[in-house]
């Protein structure tokens, strides 16, 4: 069953850290068999939507999503952004 890793940036603090972040998270992610589906900021927003930059990877499932996040290329990434945005990360299950 597919999944998706949905990612929301509450704040972003240090525009550099975040292009480091995206330069290291993109192999990364596309190693690991995720494909970008949506980036970016909302077209319009409904009820309580937020007007924050949004990312979906779709992967083949549960396990291969964790699996890219637990990497070694992924935590890199990590590292890169230290402190440079606040970001809220999940993993769902498709249907």
């Amino acid at each position: 069953m597919t999944a998706y890793w949905i990612n929301t940036y509450r704040a972003i603090h240090d525009e550099e850290k975040v292009a480091a972040y995206a330069a290291l998270a993109g192999p990364a992610v596309i190693a690991a068999g995720g494909r970008f589906l949506a980036r970016g900021l909302p077209e319009k927003t409904y009820e309580a939507g937020l007007q924050e930059r949004s990312v979906v990877i779709e992967f083949d499932d549960v396990a291969a999503a964790i699996a890219c996040h637990d990497s070694a290329p992924y935590q890199e990434a990590l590292a890169a952004l230290d402190d440079g945005a606040e970001r809220d990360l999940r993993i769902v299950p498709g249907v």
